[in-house]
């Protein structure tokens, strides 16, 4: 009998410590198991997304306010749409409001971060964030870096 019950609770054991790393797992890689809930969608376009992913993080004062759910290219303007869903208790962010494309810490995952306006009138579904920053991309401040100090010897 006692060996059937330590098999059993090392059993249960193991069955935890599954579930926890499933758990961890998807919350590293933003499938967390939370529902959404009511959403909004504004769209942005940017000259160079970098790394920004689907399911990135939109972020207002360091708040995660909402996901990227699709970026595509945009073959008129060459530039890539970016669609964003935000929670809807955040649906009172100005017309004006920016999106810049950052970096979190220096090997980071990217994301998008909302700067608010001053505007009374706000953002509602379906509308589009005309204040667009693209990501900055270490390659190519490194290569004007090193064009720089060709040309000036």
């Amino acid at each position: 009998m006692t060996n059937r019950g330590v098999e059993i609770a090392v059993g249960l054991f193991v069955a935890i410590g599954l579930g926890a790393l499933l758990v961890l797992a998807m919350q590293v890689s933003n499938l967390g198991l939370a529902e959404r809930g009511e959403v909004y969608r504004l769209t942005a376009d940017f000259d160079n997304i970098g790394g920004l992913k689907e399911r990135s993080p939109v972020t207002a004062a360091g708040v995660t306010v909402g996901r990227v759910t699709a970026v595509e290219y945009k073959m008129d303007t060459f530039s890539a749409r970016v669609t964003l869903e935000i929670q809807k208790r955040y649906d009172r962010f100005p017309m004006d409001t920016g999106a810049s494309i950052y970096t979190s810490g220096i090997l980071g995952e990217q994301y998008v971060e909302l700067n608010p306006g001053a505007e009374e009138e706000v953002l509602a579904d379906g509308d589009v964030i005309g204040l667009t920053q693209s990501a900055f991309v270490l390659e190519e401040l490194i290569g004007r870096v090193l064009l720089n100090r060709a040309e000036g010897g």
